[in-house]
């Protein structure tokens, strides 16, 4: 039980559990955004295109009188709305973010004025002919 409760600790304690904790926080709140998004402003345009039209209370009655069963197609519609606004935002952010990310690199990376002559393994400028340290022919 006691190496169990160790594991454990040493998996909370890493960054990548810490970060995932933070991560799905994070995606919660964003969650929240797109929905209102999608249900306070793509949702009512919509409306407004079809004439009106309330679209989230679109549904099909399967039943008669007040307690009958309703199948939500409109809420659904809704809800797939909402998941490719969130799709395409995580997309357009990960693409950013490697955008930045590659630049980043890019800057990090020197250009190569250098070389290591293979025989008396000193660096010389990467345009000799000749080795100034051995004489050898590059």
């Amino acid at each position: 039980m006691k190496g169990l409760i160790k594991e454990f600790k040493e998996f909370i304690s890493r960054g990548n559990v810490m970060d995932m904790a933070v991560g799905v926080i994070i995606g919660g709140a964003f969650t929240a955004i797109v929905n209102s998004l999608v249900n306070d402003v793509m949702m009512p345009l919509l409306s407004l295109i079809t004439g009106g039209f309330d679209f989230t209370s679109m549904c099909i009655v399967l039943g008669e009188g007040e307690g009958a069963a309703t199948l939500n197609y409109g809420a659904f519609i809704a809800a797939v709305i909402n998941f490719l606004l969130i799709a395409l935002v995580i997309f357009l952010l990960i693409k950013i973010i490697n955008k930045i990310a590659k630049r980043k690199k890019e800057e990090t990376l020197a250009p190569v004025t250098t070389k290591v002559c293979p025989f008396c393994k000193e660096e010389v400028a990467i345009d000799a002919t000749r080795c100034p340290h051995c004489t050898s022919e590059l």
